[in-house]
């Protein structure tokens, strides 16, 4: 199977965007789900915790992470991976001018669904860019 992020539809929040590049809702049968995040910059998300672990891999840009109740935030660059156990509460914040840009990988699948239900989720056509405004 190969897909091209074009042909696939984008989730939209406030603070970024997601694309679904292995899910169930594509027809996968795969037991985790695989996903492009892109942070904009100065943005980030809420402390928030997954019934799945979750894997973090670092593309491009520089950001701050936390994983655990309580945690410090630490630097995060292109190169770095990250594991965020089952439950564990963790935020991604953008500390740089450019896109944090996020391979995410759930184990297993499942969460990515939840995100669709945020007030601020908005899912794009494939094809159809987002539009990146200040917020």
């Amino acid at each position: 199977m190969t897909r091209r992020p074009d042909d696939i539809p984008t989730r939209q929040f406030d603070w970024g965007t997601i694309k679904w590049l292995v899910a169930s809702e594509l027809g996968d049968d795969a037991g985790i789900t695989v996903g492009e995040v892109i942070i904009y910059p100065g943005q980030g998300h809420a402390p928030h915790t997954h019934e799945a672990e979750e894997v973090l891999y670092v593309v491009s840009g520089e950001g701050s992470q936390t994983v655990g109740e309580g945690t410090q935030a630490y630097p995060v660059v292109a190169g770095d991976v990250v594991y965020v156990p089952y439950g564990a509460v963790h935020s991604t914040y953008n500390t740089s001018w450019s896109p944090l840009r996020i391979i995410a990988v759930y184990n297993p699948r499942g969460p990515e669904r939840l995100l669709d239900e945020l007030p601020d989720a908005r899912i794009l056509d494939p094809g159809v860019p987002p539009r990146w405004v200040q917020g």
